[in-house]
């Protein structure tokens, strides 16, 4: 009896040590002909993406012999309202993250010219929440790098919260010291943030960001998004969504410390999973253009140095 209570105990032991499917260490170089086994990535097959292309090349890369192309070409009928166009790559269901667990990301990604320059909607990552069958309202990514007239931003999304103030529609709020511009969409309970943006930003750019809050503080580093222009660009991110206002984002570019965010982060809604999934590749409004992007050097881990190439990780 005493030999089968230790047996039994060593295996919850054991089976307590054994790290679960997210805390797999992912990475894919795109060095072959598809995704590797073990970057646990995939091309998600639906209506949208068929707007899409994959390509593994050599002609354009940032580290050895390959890279991944994909593009978007026009295929949304003009009678469908609200019709996207979708060139994205998919993390495997199974090694998705929990919502409360941080985990770091990692990818290089360079704009094929032209890179579009209107005011349209354009993303090249994001990062969102489940949502389970049947559940009502569509969620957006609680973290999202995107494009605007040509220049790179960052926003960060979470549950409504009333704004400090807020302006007239269109016209892009100044914020005071320790106050972040947000799009506030109290009819979906929701609200956008802008966290970051390249040296070419201005302020007219953020006109659909119309109030101010200090639901979330953004700590600036000093150093701006890099230029889309200025070729390849590797990103170093970790995550951990907190819509009550434990979340955090810690954003790195080209090894420089970009910002750091705390506070509410994500969204917490009837119906919604219990992970965070990441995707990216080009992904767009409707348009009449042809778009393009390199991506390279993929990796996810729960460990800071696995992803941060030569930058220093933060201590938190």
């Amino acid at each position: 009896m005493f030999r089968t209570v230790l047996f039994v105990a060593s295996i919850v032991m054991a089976g307590s040590a054994m790290a679960q499917p997210w805390e797999t260490k992912l990475s894919d170089d795109f060095e072959g002909r598809g995704f590797a086994p073990e970057g646990g990535l995939y091309y998600r097959e639906n209506f949208e993406q068929t707007a899409g292309t994959v390509e593994f090349q050599n002609e354009v890369k940032h580290n050895g012999n390959g890279a991944l192309k994909l593009s978007v070409v026009p295929t949304c009928p003009d009678s469908l309202d609200g019709c996207s166009e979708r060139a994205e790559i998919w993390e495997k269901t199974a090694l998705r993250v929990p919502y409360d667990q941080g985990v770091w990301y990692g990818f290089a990604v360079k704009f094929a010219d032209p890179i579009p320059n209107e005011d349209h909607r354009y993303l090249i990552a994001q990062w969102k929440r489940e949502i389970d069958p049947g559940a009502e309202g569509d969620f957006s990514p609680f973290l999202a790098l995107r494009l605007e007239a040509g220049k790179l931003f960052a926003t960060v999304e979470t549950n409504y919260i009333a704004p400090l103030w807020a302006g007239p529609e269109g016209k892009p709020a100044s914020c005071k010291p320790g106050e972040i511009p947000v799009w506030g969409r109290p009819g979906v309970n929701q609200m956008r943030m802008l966290v970051a943006a390249d040296s070419n930003w201005e302020l007219i750019d953020g006109s659909l960001f119309n109030a101010c809050t200090d639901a979330i503080k953004v700590t600036n580093h000093g150093n701006p998004l890099p230029d889309p222009k200025s070729g390849w660009i590797d990103f170093a991110i970790y995550t951990l969504p907190g819509a009550n206002g434990t979340g955090r984002i810690e954003l790195f570019a080209n090894d420089k410390p970009i910002i750091t965010v705390t506070g509410h982060i994500g969204h917490d809604d009837k119906g919604l999973g219990k992970n965070q999934y990441f995707k990216f590749g080009p992904y767009r409004a409707a348009d009449k253009t042809d778009w393009t992007l390199f991506y390279d050097d993929f990796r996810r881990s729960a460990n800071c140095a696995d992803v941060l190439k030569g930058g220093a990780c933060p201590s938190f």
